[in-house]
């Protein structure tokens, strides 16, 4: 055992060169040591840091190299020191796809020699071996160097070789632009690589910024017909001018009638109800087919063509599952699970049962043919122009698929989004994000106190998560109607609304319901929609016209202000009411301050404790805070402030805050 184990230090000792004196540690960003993508979108400036540090008291130079997807050659870009040992580098993210980057760092034997020549000249010592040492570095400098960079170097031995005195020849030793050329071209003797190529994928913007509008299409019928994508696309004009910029439509397919379920979920269907969407298939076909009711595949080309004319794109949902009516159930069943008495597993979350639905089975032995059709209706929907998915239930699929399929549409389909419907444990919420998906639902309509808004949207944008974990806040789905909105009338549903659309950059909502402030629940205790669009057809009426105004004026805000547009910026402000909660974004000189009432029936007043320094106010100056709501402008002085809102008017504020400034002509004005 003794030998094995000098054997084993040997070989340990071999693959270490004793002469690499710097260490990394400390790299951001990095998901679990580059075994997942950090998250960008398109023109990003992504910060790379992290700790670099050696023995003794010798200079370090540090870089970054990185490089697009596709491309072998790496580009590089210096590192800065900040305190601590701790360095910094940026470099801009434009192509679609994963992007890689590393780190290495070496002792700067130039930059350490310039220093120490510096210090001997003011100390009056002779440096005549010192100049020698410094020309040898120069000189084999030189020999690496090109063009311009070569020229240069040489005009700087001439100087080491010219006449005057040791001082007076270490005099142009000085200039920065020296120390330049040698950045560029000096011998990075032994330098520590970081060992490891950390990705980072790049989506495009409205990965990271977008605004959901949920639409059941065959609930635009009029006169209680089944609706249509003709009759859908009718919507589209007035969910564009509410601002909205993705439409999610629940599954478009053939519905099974094979166990269909009748209103609110009831065992037993009367001949008139149209059953689950998600109760997926027919004779009529699979995933890749259409309700008929609805329309053809052309009808349906016709609904994206005019919603993306509107700014509009279209969300479908990718549901993985069968009613015992879809095509697979006969032509595979060996993707489904039998189960003693011959007949198939339908889905179950004990005590509910669901027996329209048939779940796929993923520990099948014939996996591999299943993954590969479940990829291939992710590529035929893309093919016809979708781009965007909600994938419903992801967490009750096997993790490792999700990496694989996503992995591959986006392999043939860069621009494709995924946003996860997983209200789940965190860890696998977090796994999914990391795993692909580029948007995740969350908590957000069950936290409802200052306290809970805070400590949740901290962890998700002021820790690791945020690398990887993309929030998009509904404060209601067909699935969802939180007993906060049940009980709160209009007040709580337009609170909700504004914390989603500013605390996220990407929000959504179950449309209709939510502009009509829909509060009825199936029964005493359930979070769950009565009489739920989810199993009938509704006649919706007309929606409140000041509520869509109000809608509207708050996503003309969001894609006004691009602080609104990031979550990266998030600060939570003191109040000194529980009731009020306050914080802020900031983007460039673009800064966002909201403070919203969480009473949805009683005003609420507060004092603010304001951080100054996140909104870039000066402590000894006034300056204006406008509200983007209502119109009013107030100037502020100072971190401390008065608020009152009554939530029966409008329960919150957006200011956009406006410093005052001294122009050269001698006058203030806000900026």
């Amino acid at each position: 055992a003794r030998h094995k184990i000098q054997q084993e230090l040997q070989v340990a000792s071999m693959e270490i060169d004793g002469r690499k004196r710097v260490l990394i540690e400390g790299v951001t960003p990095e998901i679990d040591g580059g075994r997942f993508a950090a998250k960008r979108v398109a023109g990003d400036l992504v910060v790379v840091e992290a700790d670099i540090f050696a023995d003794g008291h010798d200079l370090i130079s540090a870089v970054v190299r990185y490089r697009r997807p596709g491309q072998s050659e790496w580009r590089e870009q210096r590192m800065k020191a900040l305190v601590n040992d701790r360095w910094r580098a940026e470099f801009s993210l434009e192509a679609l796809g994963v992007h890689h980057f590393t780190i290495d760092a070496w002792i700067d034997h130039f930059l350490t020699w310039h220093r120490d020549l510096k210090k001997r000249v003011d100390a009056e010592q002779d440096i005549a071996v010192e100049l020698l040492v410094g020309r040898a570095m120069i000189d084999a400098a030189s020999s690496r160097a090109k063009g311009r960079d070569k020229k240069r170097l040489r005009s700087y031995l001439d100087e080491l070789d010219g006449e005057g005195s040791a001082d007076e020849r270490a005099e142009a030793l000085f200039d920065e632009d020296l120390v330049t050329l040698m950045m560029r071209n000096a011998e990075r003797a032994f330098p520590t690589s970081l060992g490891r190529d950390l990705p980072i994928e790049v989506d495009r913007r409205r990965a990271g910024f977008s605004s959901w509008y949920e639409l059941f299409p065959r609930s635009t019928g009029k006169l209680g017909q089944h609706g249509t994508f003709a009759t859908a696309s009718d919507e589209l004009p007035r969910i564009a001018a509410m601002g909205f910029d993705v439409v999610y439509l629940p599954p478009i397919h053939p519905i099974g009638t094979t166990y269909r379920k009748g209103v609110d979920n009831a065992t037993n269907a009367a001949a008139e109800d149209v059953g689950s969407p998600w109760a997926i298939g027919s004779d009529q076909g699979g995933h890749r087919a259409i309700h008929p009711q609805l329309g053809s595949l052309d009808d349906f080309r016709s609904f994206r063509a005019r919603a993306e004319a509107l700014g509009i794109e279209v969300a479908l949902d990718i549901a993985f599952q069968a009613s015992p009516d879809h095509p697979a159930v006969a032509e595979h069943p060996e993707w489904f699970q039998k189960r003693p008495d011959g007949t198939i597993r339908y889905a179950e979350n004990p005590p509910k049962k669901y027996q329209d639905i048939y779940p796929f089975h993923f520990e099948t032995d014939a996996w591999r043919a299943l993954w590969n059709e479940l990829r291939d209706i992710f590529l035929f929907w893309a093919g016809e122009g979708v781009r965007i998915f909600r994938v419903d239930n992801p967490h009750t699929k096997p993790l490792p698929f999700w990496e694989w399929v996503i992995g591959e549409v986006k392999r043939v389909h860069p621009d494709a989004i995924f946003l996860a419907e997983a209200f789940t444990r965190p860890k696998i919420m977090y796994y999914l994000a990391k795993a692909g998906f580029s948007q995740s639902y969350t908590y957000f309509a069950w936290r409802n106190s200052k306290e809970e808004l805070t400590e949740y949207f901290t962890e998700l944008t002021a820790g690791p998560t945020r690398d990887f974990f993309r929030p998009n806040a509904w404060p209601n789905t067909p699935d969802i109607l939180t007993d906060f909105l049940q009980y709160g009338g209009r007040s709580a549903f337009i609170m909700r609304l504004i914390l989603a659309a500013t605390l996220s950059a990407n929000y959504g909502i179950y449309g209709p319901a939510f502009e009509r402030f829909v509060a009825e629940g199936k029964e005493a205790g359930s979070e769950e929609y009565g009489h739920s669009e989810k199993y009938e057809i509704k006649q919706w009426g007309r929606s409140d016209e000041a509520t869509a105004e109000l809608i509207g004026l708050l996503n003309r805000v969001r894609r006004d202000n691009r602080a609104l547009q990031q979550n990266a910026t998030l600060v939570f402000h003191g109040t000194s009411n529980e009731q009020v909660i306050c914080y802020s974004k900031s983007e460039g000189t673009n800064i966002i301050l909201v403070v919203v009432n969480l009473d949805p029936q009683t005003t609420q007043s507060a004092w603010i404790d304001l951080d100054l320094e996140a909104l870039q106010v000066d402590a000894e100056r006034p300056f204006q805070v406008h509200d983007l709501l209502g119109g009013a402008r107030h100037t502020w002085h100072g971190a401390r402030s008065y608020v009152q809102l009554n939530p029966h008017v409008i329960p919150a504020h957006i200011f956009r805050i406006r410093r005052r400034v001294r122009s050269e002509r001698d006058f203030e004005y806000y900026l």
